[in-house]
Formats: C-alpha cells, structure tokens, sequence
C-alpha cells in the first residue's frame, strides 16, 4: 500500500496511538488498571459462556442472546486493551497501517453485532414480559439462531464495505492519532486524501446502523415499564423494576456515548471529549455486563454454584468425599 506519493515525501508505514501518554508518570498506573479490567472482563465473560453452554437449565433464548453477547466482549475487549497494556507498559505505541485498518475492522463491525444483538435481547424481554402467552412459540429456538447469526453475519458484513475506502487513505504525516485505538475518525483526521468522503461514509454507517437498533431497544424497554407498572404487587413490581432499570442504565451509557462519539457533531471540544466517552463502551461495558446481565440472575447463581460442587468432587480424593458425606 502506497502511503505518500512524490519524492519528497516521507512514507509513513507505522501510525502512533497517543492513548494516554499525556499522563507520563501514570502510566504504571494505568497499566495495572487495565490489566486488572481485562483479567475480569475475560473471567466474567468466558465465565458466562460456559455456564451457560455446560447448564441445561440455562439453554433458553434469554441465556442464548447473553452467551452471545459474552462470547462478543471477550472478543471486543481483546481488539483494544491488549495493545493499550503493551503501550502503557513499554511506551511503544507505533501501530503499522495494515495493522491499524485491521484493529478497526474488528472492532467495528463487533459495534454493529452488539448492538443488534441488544436490539434482539430487549425484544426478547418484550416477548416475555408483555406477551407471556406466546413466548415459547415466538421465541423457538429456530427464530432464536437466525437472530443471533444474523447480528454477527450483519456486522461483519457491513463493516466490510467501510474497508475499501480505508484502505485508499494516504498518509504523509503527521502520524499520530489522538486515541487509544484505531477509529476511523482520528485515522480520517490525519489522513491526506479523501478524509472527507471517509468522515462523511463513517457517519452515514453509523447513523443507519446505531440508532435503528437503539429505537428498537429504547421501544421494547417503554413497553416493557408499562406493563410492569400494571403488576398488582408491589413487590413484583419493584423485583422487576430493578432487573429493568439495571439493563436500561447500561444500554443508555452504551448507546449514550456511542451517539455522542458517531453520531454528533464532530466539534474541538467533543475531540477532545471522545476519548474519554469512548473508554465507556470500549472498556467500562464489556466489564459490567455479565454482571448487570447475568450473575445477578438467580439462575446463573445457581448453575454457578452447582458447577463448582461438580468441579469440587470430581478433584477431591475418594476417601475426602466419603468423609465429607459421612460428616454431612
């Protein structure tokens, strides 16, 4: 790939990510932060994936979506923080091009999947809380598959097209990107040619592919409120109220900043801002789903606790177990 034309002109084969190399003497810091949120973000997930895979009395549509999205984040995750670890703890933050359009391809068409695959969770909870009675016919396991396959196949798919006018960018410096990762609006920002028409496609996908899920979401959440306030019981409606509010307040961070940083208008004082917004969905996210989303669940406590007794006799000496249940 051809990074700079003319003879006086340097060619640029490397990007450098300035992340968070303003705070210099933090930079330890950070690294055991990270590390620490990608430790738990990983466990968390991989964590969910399994129970959920190991449990029959997980394998309903509900669990279906969740180990989907589980199974997303750890992918999601690994794309940015891996790199972001090394950058804190050697000061290397060179990235090479082909490197940086791959690191976005990934991370943006996973955007895409999780974003239906929220859509598709909130119309699961629709069904469930506001048509009981159809439910099972509604939400059959056929229905369930073509809905998960399709967010996946939807997102890689779209982001594919964005990869041609990408890779037509050209770079003759300067090279650093005011970011963390490769997104494509600071790589458009540094790009010499057709940055415009980059920018421009960048907030068209994003506008067609954010905010369709998200009305789906933020409808299927209004209908859902409506009928729990309709619960005669207090306290049903204050158990389901609590579930609802603690999924409605991730989804709204998610696509709250995700509408800020795509969505809005790019102005100086949001460039400097989006750093920051894009930390929440990027990072603060994948970390709290499973447990917004999964180990509150009554359910998943219970196949938790049961996978670790099974894990428990299976590694304990014959002789221990015996004791153990003649004690018991």
């Amino acid at each position: 790939m051809t990074m700079a034309e003319g003879r006086n002109q340097t060619i640029i084969t490397e990007l450098i990510l300035q992340g968070f190399g303003d705070f210099q003497d933090l930079q330890i810091v950070f690294f055991i932060l990270f590390l620490t949120i990608y430790i738990l973000t990983m466990t968390g997930n991989i964590l969910i994936v399994g129970l959920v895979v190991t449990n029959h009395n997980l394998h309903t549509p509900m669990y279906f979506f969740l180990a989907n999205l589980s199974c997303l984040e750890t992918f999601y995750t690994s794309t940015i923080l891996p790199k972001v670890l090394v950058s804190s703890l050697t000061a290397d933050r060179a990235i090479s091009i082909p490197g940086c359009i791959t690191q976005f391809y990934f991370f943006s068409s996973l955007i895409v999947t999780e974003c239906s695959l929220l859509a598709m969770m909130s119309y699961d909870r629709y069904i469930a809380i506001c048509k009981p009675l159809h439910y099972a016919t509604l939400m059959n396991n056929r229905l369930c598959l073509l809905m998960a396959t399709g967010s996946w196949i939807n997102g890689f798919l779209a982001m594919s097209i964005m990869m041609y006018p990408m890779s037509r960018l050209t770079f003759c410096g300067p090279n650093e990107i005011e970011h963390f990762f490769c997104d494509f609006t600071p790589v458009a920002r540094i790009a010499c040619t057709e940055a415009h028409k980059f920018e421009l496609m960048g907030f068209i996908f994003s506008v067609i592919y954010i905010l369709p899920p998200f009305l789906l979401t933020l409808t299927s959440y209004m209908f859902i409120i409506t009928t729990i306030l309709r619960i005669p019981s207090a306290t049903g409606r204050k158990k389901a109220f609590s579930t609802c509010s603690s999924h409605l307040a991730v989804v709204t961070i998610y696509y709250g900043t995700l509408i800020i940083v795509y969505v809005l208008p790019n102005t100086e004082n949001m460039r400097k801002l989006n750093k920051v917004f894009s930390a929440f969905y990027t990072i603060l996210t994948p970390l709290v789903n499973p447990l917004i989303y999964s180990l509150r669940n009554r359910e998943v406590k219970e196949s938790f606790r049961k996978s670790v007794g099974r894990l428990t006799r299976s590694l304990m000496p014959h002789k221990i177990q015996n004791n153990v249940f003649k004690l018991g």
